[in-house]
């Protein structure tokens, strides 16, 4: 038990440097009219994933929702996944989307949690839609990251060779897994027409190509998740989605989850 004890104690001392750091490194840029500096409505229901909230988040314990999440979590993308309020956002506009005509797309897969979630929630199998899953399943290639997004720290992401994992976890369910790095693999994929398209590739190119390559494809009221979208260290692709969206004259709702969403309006 002691043992369990100094390690609670170091990850509690690691915790609260990190805490002390970032405010020291951001107090200039704090902005005092902020809910940093304001009471909250209530106790903390939701503290993880760079989301901390008072408000409410019964979805959580939702009997739907919280089986769909647990079979993202079995998949296990991470030690500690915690991402209840981005994968719950992922359900919802995917259900929303169900009704429409056209396939599902997610480009950038890793272990497949939000698809497998995704599948139970919105009992996909009844859809009669197929689920099209492009990664490399090993992470970034790196001919793709730009010298910006190196500086920024996202070739440190730690990811693992997923696609064995993948394919036995999809398997019975009408997908379509494409492997390789996009751009180059957009050709296999070929549905004439999606609803819902999610975005998680972590840097610009492979994520505007495949903007680029799916957006005829998209119906109108289709959904279009970005989910690097606010994050720090992904400032140059929101930057690149701006003017995606700019072009296409369509906007993007920033969400405190750090996704975006575009809703396509024609």
């Amino acid at each position: 038990m002691s043992g369990n004890r100094n390690h609670f104690s170091l990850q509690s001392l690691r915790l609260l440097r990190t805490r002390v750091l970032w405010f020291l490194r951001n107090y200039n840029s704090i902005r005092f009219n902020s809910t940093l500096f304001q009471d909250v409505h209530g106790p903390p229901v939701y503290n993880t994933d760079g989301l901390a909230t008072s408000n409410n988040a019964d979805f959580i314990s939702e009997p739907r929702f919280a089986h769909a999440y647990e079979l993202a979590k079995k998949t296990k993308p991470w030690p500690g996944f915690t991402l209840m309020w981005r994968v719950y956002t992922c359900c919802w506009f995917a259900e929303l989307a169900s009704g429409l005509e056209g396939d599902f797309v997610e480009c950038g897969v890793n272990t497949g949690a939000y698809a497998r979630a995704i599948i139970d929630y919105t009992d996909f199998e009844s859809l009669n839609k197929t689920f099209h899953l492009l990664d490399t399943y090993s992470g970034l290639d790196e001919r793709f990251v730009s010298e910006t997004e190196k500086a920024s720290g996202i070739l440190g992401y730690t990811y693992r060779n997923t696609y064995d994992e993948v394919v036995k976890t999809f398997r019975g369910f009408r997908v379509n897994i494409v492997k390789g790095a996009i751009p180059e693999t957009l050709g296999k994929c070929r549905p004439e027409l999606v609803c819902y398209l999610s975005v998680d590739m972590n840097n610009t190119l492979p994520e505007i190509s495949a903007l680029e390559y799916f957006w005829p494809k998209i119906v109108k009221k289709g959904i279009v998740l970005l989910d690097d979208y606010g994050f720090p260290g992904h400032e140059e692709q929101k930057k690149a989605f701006d003017t995606f969206a700019k072009k296409y004259k369509e906007t993007i709702f920033s969400m405190p989850t750090g996704q975006g969403l575009i809703i396509k309006r024609s």
